[in-house]
């Protein structure tokens, strides 16, 4: 494998090794760019992974102290846990359940779409489907998406039996085991799924792609690309031009190191990315780097989620079988005559017993939250992913007083529903639930939203350098040689799960990166 110099100037230097960044180090080193992934957690490999929700929780997730604000139910319930990501290299390509659908083409325009709406800071991307679907093409085949490619849907379990017979009740049409990044049959060196159940834990099989086994090894094998774990990025220097000169990270022992650099990418998710901008202010950008605009740490989005629970007469064991596979997309094209504007779609999802215990109402007990659980096996559950609208006042700033273990400030995360936020959701609570009911359901239960594991927007893409960070390829517009690569780049959130666009968008900045380094104008 590679080793690169600390003052070798002229590497890349990606900061994350989930979709973004492990995508695009895979990507420029295939093109012969030299390449330094820095990730702030370990190196897991699937032998390592833990079929144990707790066990493998503190293994993986990414635990460093938060604080959060605001009026939704993650800030009371889990107050320094706001998102569930991973801290590991292949990020939370690890922990996700690999459903890859494409954006529709009016959530590109959001703002012309649905007009102006008060409270919300609706903008247009500076991209269009058009421009984008040659890289979701790529996307799609790197990632072996099923029901894309000739390649097969995934079987469903009892889960999506139930799920697949109360959609057809209600009259929905667009019900299968969705578009999923998991093999459903042998692909790419990898097998096909073997219907385990532990998706959020770490695929043990290797069949759902991850870029810890699929990228990034073939990025390695190229000799252009080092993947450095446990090491924390803390910031990003720049000389007197501005011109961003490398990354100062601190490796396991706690001691800096500094990593010069010809081109810096940050992909360290919606959180990580604006907390290390702001951390790298100078006299030169006393409000943090590419932050001209004000918009660093803005816009914040995790999607308008939560989930139904339902409970029958017999066992649904809905924990057996791949977690995610069964989609219902009747309601992700947007109906103004629902009374929101946006969408949302329903997916299956399943919990073990200790984190139902954890989420279905935190902080309650008694007889009708025991009775639940005595219950676990019969249930079936679906989960809601709606867009969310970006509003300026969520954000992610700098708390003021707390500090992580190098003395940095840490992320204080503030999240206030939009009203749009709140009608989706309770529409959507409404069909989740008149969905069980009508195959039989003795009992149903909306369930609030988990710490979010979508987190959207903060550097956002805009057309004009006045109203976000990054320009369509994810160059920031006050820095030529700095870049964003990850779901924090995202103008709006669209309903659908961000990950294959994310990667879609690093393929494409990957090409945007290389041709720049060729003509010599970054």
């Amino acid at each position: 494998m590679a080793k690169f110099d600390l003052n070798d100037e002229s590497v890349v230097v990606i900061v994350g090794s989930g979709a973004g960044g492990g995508t695009l180090g895979a990507e420029l080193a295939l093109k012969g760019v030299k390449t330094v992934i820095l990730e702030a957690g370990q190196r897991f490999e699937i032998e390592d992974f833990l079929n144990d929700e707790w066990a493998s929780f503190s293994q993986l997730s990414w635990r460093d102290a938060r604080t959060t604000s605001g009026s939704w139910r993650v800030h009371r319930d889990f107050p320094n846990l706001p998102a569930w990501i991973v801290k590991a290299v292949g990020g939370t390509t690890i922990h996700w359940a690999g459903a890859s659908l494409r954006f529709q083409d009016y959530e590109f325009r959001a703002k012309s779409h649905y007009g102006d709406m008060q409270g919300a800071n609706l903008l247009d991307w500076p991209l269009s489907l058009d421009e984008l679907e040659p890289y979701y093409s790529r996307a799609e085949d790197k990632m072996g998406v099923t029901r894309t490619n000739g390649i097969p849907g995934l079987p469903g379990n009892n889960n999506y039996k139930v799920f697949e017979a109360g959609a057809k009740k209600l009259g929905y049409k667009e019900v299968h085991t969705g578009r999923m990044a998991i093999n459903s049959q042998p692909r790419d060196g990898r097998g096909g799924c073997q219907q385990i159940g532990f998706c959020f834990q770490g695929c043990k099989s290797g069949a759902k792609w991850s870029t810890l086994y699929t990228e990034i090894p073939k990025g390695e094998e190229t000799g252009n690309l080092e993947v450095r774990p446990d090491a924390q990025a803390v910031r990003i220097e720049h000389d007197a031009a501005g011109k961003a000169t490398g990354v100062v990270y601190a490796n396991s022992a706690g001691v800096l190191r500094r990593q010069k650099a010809r081109v810096v990418c940050v992909a360290g998710n919606s959180i990580e990315s604006p907390r290390l901008l702001l951390n790298s202010a100078s006299s030169t950008f006393r409000d943090g780097l590419a932050n001209s605009s004000g918009q660093v740490g803005r816009n914040y989005m995790r999607h308008t989620t939560g989930a139904v629970f339902a409970i029958f007469d017999e066992p649904v064991h809905m924990y057996r079988g791949t977690t995610m596979a069964g989609v219902i997309r009747d309601e992700a094209p947007h109906n103004p005559a629902r009374g929101f504007a946006g969408g949302y779609e329903f997916e299956t999802i399943s919990v073990g017993l200790p984190f139902m215990a954890a989420f279905l109402d935190p902080g309650a007990w008694g007889r009708e939250f025991a009775s639940a659980l005595d219950s676990y096996q019969n249930m079936a559950g679906l989960w809601i992913v709606g867009e969310d609208m970006p509003q300026e006042r969520n954000r992610i700033t700098l708390d003021p007083t707390v500090k992580d273990k190098f003395g940095l400030p840490v992320a204080s995360v503030h999240y206030d529903d939009h009203a749009n936020d709140v009608a989706l959701r309770n529409h959507a609570y409404r069909q989740g639930m008149a969905l069980y009911e009508s195959v039989g359901a003795t009992r149903v239960f909306p369930q609030t939203p988990y710490p979010s594991t979508h987190n959207l927007g903060t550097n956002r893409m805009s057309a004009n350098p006045r109203d976000g960070v990054v320009n369509k390829h994810g160059q920031t517009h006050d820095i030529n040689n700095l870049f964003v690569s990850d779901g924090s780049q995202f103008t709006t959130g669209a309903c659908e799960n961000p990950t294959l666009t994310i990667v879609a968008l690093a393929i494409r900045q990957a090409e945007h990166i290389a041709g720049r380094l060729s003509a010599n104008t970054i």
